[in-house]
Order: C-alpha cells, then sequence, then structure tokens
C-alpha cells in the first residue's frame, strides 16, 4: 500500500488542474444528455431520390453545434441527391446494402451493414441503395446549414 508523504502537493495538484481546466474552458456548458428518439418528431430533409427518406436525427434545430446526423433509409434502387458539405462527413451502414458514388471521379465504392466512410469537406457524393435497400446513420460535422434549409417537420 502507497502512502503520500506530502497531502497538500496532491491538493495542490488537484486544484492546478482544475484552474488549468478552467482557463481553457472559461464557460464551459452544463453537462446535458439527451436521448432522441428517431421515430417521433424528426423533421425530414428532402435529399431523397426514389422511395425513402431523411430524418434528422440531431442538427442545430434541436440545439446541436458541433455534430449533425440523420438517419437516411433508400428502398431499392433509391439514392440520395447530390451532396456536397463545407465540412467532414461521416455515414455508418446500419443496415441492407448499396454503394457511396465519388462525383467527382465517377467511381464507386459497394457498402454493406457494417461498414463505415468517410468523406472530406467539398467533395460530391451520393448515396445508392442496393436491391434490398440501405439505411444509413451519419452526416457533416459540424452542421452544414444548407442542409437543413427546407427542413420540414414531421410526426415519425
Amino acid at each position: 500500500m502507497t502512502t503520500l508523504r506530502n497531502p497538500q502537493f496532491w491538493l495542490y495538484s488537484k486544484e492546478l488542474i482544475y484552474i488549468q481546466n478552467k482557463a481553457v474552458m472559461a464557460n464551459p456548458p452544463p453537462p446535458r444528455v439527451r436521448v432522441i428518439d428517431s421515430t417521433v418528431g424528426c423533421p425530414e430533409i428532402p435529399i431523397v431520390e426514389g422511395e425513402g427518406n431523411a430524418k434528422v436525427v440531431l442538427s442545430p434545430h434541436n440545439g446541436a453545434a458541433f455534430r449533425s446526423f440523420q438517419l437516411v433509409t433508400l428502398k431499392e434502387n433509391a439514392r440520395t441527391i447530390g451532396l456536397r458539405h463545407v465540412s467532414n462527413c461521416v455515414y455508418y451502414v446500419i443496415g441492407g446494402a448499396g454503394a457511396i458514388v465519388d462525383a467527382a471521379a465517377g467511381s464507386r465504392i459497394d457498402l454493406a451493414e457494417g461498414h463505415m466512410v468517410h468523406i472530406d469537406a467539398g467533395d460530391p457524393y451520393r448515396i445508392e441503395a442496393g436491391p434490398a435497400g440501405i439505411k444509413v446513420l451519419g452526416g457533416p460535422c459540424p452542421p452544414d446549414p444548407s442542409l437543413y434549409a427546407n427542413m420540414t417537420s414531421t410526426e415519425g
């Protein structure tokens, strides 16, 4: 068992760390946890061609400042419109299969459940569903205001 020989040093160190952290973040936001049900009250954005939808789960509309994401469900052979964001973007495939299309290069990469894809800021892309459809969760980080300009409210 180890004992501290100088307990004041430990207390001083904790206080110093607190002061340093406080200086870095002068007005820290209050801690907050929210659970958002993506089946109720998430507005849709018109980015889907064909059968499916894109529900906005997290964006500035519900208080997010640093992250956004959509739940995009594309039925057989549906796809998103061409998209391009001012920030990086990530999607995770939670079901089905399809492809991500690099619109600038004209290339496509197959996607399946469990895959994750990263799109650099400014790169044009679209997501396409395969025969069984695809469901992805993701979006730009930080939020892209142009993506939410035509948002309509739904009750899921």
